[in-house]
């Protein structure tokens, strides 16, 4: 059973629109790995986004201008001959992070953003920031030079229930974090709660969210219907359905201060379905037919560019892209799994039969 199964079709418009183009789309916040898994991923996001901003949290992570540079070469070489992608990459902030690297970075181009991971909150996380105060002269100094911090905006304490873990970061870190860095530009990656939502709104002039597919579609309980679907399981984990309603209103508000980010996480199967499996959805094959069903759905698509398009460019300082993109209204399907050396990444919606397609 799909997603699509699971939720009936919510609002369409009362006069279809059957094909939509708009400026190539960028992706900010992308997991391409490294290695095979790297070669055999990229080619997916390629076809659909123009750029995209690449997570760091590599083994080791990239925590260096040197590290980033060379993985930014690592990724240009995987990429098919006659695809034209742009990496945008970032930084891994550690309690060690120096501010006179950050600077160095972000002043020679090198990265576009900091990374902060709550240490232990997610996939190859465990290096990351235990003290939030303790990387003050960093977070003073990307305020002062304009650098972006993306967040991934979770509570690591054990004793937090994990779909409260958002709500905790927010009251218990970010929201004091904004107050202490006034002029620091804060991206809450994949947000996935309504409240969340509520403060990015409040501190729109300088903070933004990014918002996935997956969290567009599916709810805690599609997690578990008729049986555990490892294959949903992300972190942050998918919340109940009045934050999923709350999303979609976000997404296809046409408020600046949203914008798309994919967070395509690939695994290999065996990651996935293990008794201890891993965070991550594979969405980049699928990412923007979701998308663009879900701003039909709700009668929304003359705002779809703008989500998709325009709002993280502007946040980030940079030109829209050239170029077009085509999704019209044919129904299709995308691999349901890619290859990686002898096993597989299992696709976001790989199984369905999605009712957009990318012309």
């Amino acid at each position: 059973m799909g997603v699509a199964e699971l939720f009936p079709a919510e609002r369409q418009e009362a006069k279809p629109v059957d094909r939509i183009t708009i400026r190539r789309p960028d992706d900010w916040h992308i997991h391409l790995r490294d290695g095979a898994m790297l070669k055999a991923v990229l080619p997916y996001t390629a076809a659909q986004f123009a750029r995209g901003i690449i997570m760091p949290n590599l083994v080791p992570p990239v925590t260096t201008v040197a590290a980033a540079q060379a993985y930014r070469e690592r990724i240009l070489a995987a990429l098919p001959a006659g695809m034209d992608f742009t990496p945008l990459m970032t930084c891994y902030l550690r309690d060690d992070t120096d501010p006179d690297e950050i600077e160095r970075g972000f002043r020679d181009k090198v990265w576009v953003a900091a990374k902060l991971y709550p240490a232990g909150a997610t996939t190859n996380s465990h290096a990351g920031v235990t003290d939030l105060n303790g990387i003050a002269p960093v977070l003073e100094r990307m305020e002062r030079i304009g650098m972006p911090l993306l967040i991934h905006g979770e509570a690591t304490d054990p004793e937090i229930d994990i779909f409260d873990r958002e709500a905790a970061f927010m009251e218990g870190s970010l929201i004091p974090l904004l107050g202490r860095h006034q002029g620091l530009k804060v991206t809450v990656e994949h947000a996935t709660t309504a409240e969340i939502l509520d403060v990015v709104r409040e501190h729109r002039s300088r903070c933004a969210a990014t918002i996935t597919p997956h969290h567009l579609v599916i709810n805690r309980t599609h997690i578990f219907q008729g049986g555990l679907r490892p294959h949903l399981y992300c972190l942050p984990v998918a919340k109940r359905e009045r934050h999923r309603l709350a999303l979609r209103k976000a997404a296809t508000s046409g408020e600046a201060c949203f914008y798309l980010g994919t967070d395509t996480a690939p695994h290999v199967r065996g990651a996935k379905e293990a008794s201890c499996g891993c965070a991550g959805v594979f969405c980049g094959p699928s990412a923007l037919q979701t998308y663009v069903q879900v701003f039909d759905e709700e009668g929304a698509l003359d705002k779809f560019e703008a989500f998709a398009s325009l709002n993280g460019a502007r946040f980030h300082g940079l030109e829209p892209n050239p170029g077009t993109v085509t999704l019209e209204r044919r129904p299709g399907r995308v691999a349901e799994a890619v290859s990686v050396d002898d096993t597989a990444v299992v696709v976001f919606r790989g199984e369905e039969t999605l009712p957009w397609s990318v012309a």
